[in-house]
């Protein structure tokens, strides 16, 4: 029989090793990912995979001289960083109005803005092409800017909302009662409260807009095209190049990768926010 301190022990090993396996899975395609970029094409491509190969940065290279890598990477970051600021922008004042003067119309219109989520993005790609094209903004980082926005607001709206109701009423009238008005009662006393949430949210945001590919691909063609479109120039109609796609592919993604990991504590404080009370 088990004593209580060895069983705990041995169900703290259990948890473990079964959170070590689960994130061995989820890492596995970025490590698969990464090896094939150092690979040649024909390693890339031998049956079955090989595992021992000697790495080469031939295809790194090869993306360096065929185009700008650093170029697609700017956009990428003006891109996200502009939707991500103007969605907030837009999503916290939104939020609160519906948290802090709930009407019986609330919980319908928060569903409505989540069910624009189900739309198929190409069923209104030519509606939404015809106006770029009208106001002069296809190839912009503008209009990018502005569609990002608009697909993720409703996400954002939902989250932030969720954050504020979190947040005790009390707290509010007492700053009204110290004379805040509604500026200073977002900007000095949620704000701060819900940094943390605020934070997960536009971390969120930020990987939605540096992932989206649709739009990009069928907006742009040079000038403002971000990264996804970058891998997406890998495919050609001769066949796919793993080896250089997988590069290009770790390219595009390593930024995001490294900026998630550096800001995972604030994702995981601003997620578990209100958990307590």
């Amino acid at each position: 029989m088990l004593t209580l301190k060895q069983s705990r022990r041995l169900h703290s090993l259990l948890i473990g090793s079964l959170c070590w396996a689960i994130a061995a899975v989820i890492f596995f395609p970025i490590l698969w990912m990464l090896l094939t970029s150092l690979k040649t094409e024909i390693d890339a491509f031998a049956t079955p995979p090989q595992f021992i190969f000697m790495p080469t940065l031939e295809n790194y290279l090869h993306i360096n001289e065929r185009s700008d890598y650093f170029a697609f990477a700017w956009n990428s970051v003006l891109i996200s960083f502009s939707a991500t600021l103007l969605g907030m922008l837009l999503a916290v004042p939104a939020a609160y109005s519906m948290a802090f003067f709930e009407t019986r119309h609330t919980k319908r219109t928060l569903l409505w803005m989540l069910s624009t989520k189900m739309l198929p993005p190409v069923g209104v790609l030519v509606p939404v092409y015809l106006l770029a094209k009208q106001f002069g903004l296809l190839d912009s980082r503008l209009v990018l800017i502005i569609i990002y926005t608009l697909i993720n607001l409703p996400i954002l709206v939902w989250m932030v909302y969720t954050y504020f109701k979190d947040i005790p009423v009390d707290i509010l009238e007492a700053a009204r009662l110290d004379g805040a008005s509604t500026g200073q009662e977002i900007v000095r006393v949620l704000l701060p409260i819900a940094r943390g949430g605020l934070a997960s949210t536009m971390l969120l945001s930020l990987i939605l807009c540096w992932n989206e590919a649709f739009w990009s691909l069928n907006l742009t063609s040079s000038a403002a095209a971000p990264l996804t479109a970058l891998v997406a120039s890998y495919s050609s109609p001769e066949g796919l190049f793993w080896a250089k796609l997988s590069a290009v592919s770790t390219l595009a993604c390593a930024p995001i990768l490294i900026f998630g990991w550096i800001s995972q504590k604030q994702l995981v404080r601003g997620l578990s926010f209100g958990a307590v009370k």
